[in-house]
């Protein structure tokens, strides 16, 4: 079993999932940072100076002055304004990563088209794979080789 695992961990595909992980976490955290601390506060300030984090629906009886209170005091609640930060840090990964797969998609060499053709044996002409009787020099065309 060591082995077996040993072989596993030693092929490239693993190692290079391995570092696309790695480099993933590291992308959504500056892609949260970055949608925390760059994108929400201007757009609550528009908004009339609202902080998208603390926006939540108290289900208590109680009531608090934050969201960060509520929680501390346990009260069930429902962080919509974390919700909407996840939500759109969600799009912008995913806008990103639709950027990089299209231009990877672009770079990559067209595939090369099908083969419909053949060559008729008896007058070398290029005809449809699928004929029956060359255009060229109507000979039958037979799947064995033409005669002498």
């Amino acid at each position: 079993m060591v082995e077996d695992f040993k072989k596993f961990i030693n092929q490239g595909n693993v190692i290079e999932l391995a570092v696309g992980f790695i480099i993933a976490t590291a992308f959504a955290a500056v892609v949260k940072a970055l949608v925390e601390n760059v994108i929400m506060p201007p757009i609550g300030a528009l908004l009339g100076g609202i902080d998208f984090a603390s926006l939540y629906i108290n289900l208590s009886n109680k009531t608090y002055p934050s969201f960060s209170e509520a929680l501390k005091a346990g009260a069930p609640v429902i962080g919509y304004g974390v919700f909407l930060n996840a939500v759109i840090t969600f799009l912008i990964i995913a806008l990103i990563m639709f950027l990089i797969v299209r231009a990877y998609n672009r770079m990559q060499p067209a595939p090369v088209p099908a083969v419909n053709t053949k060559e008729c044996p008896y007058c070398l002409s290029t005809i449809h794979a699928k004929a029956t009787r060359c255009a060229a020099c109507t000979s039958e065309l037979t799947t064995g080789a033409p005669p002498a």
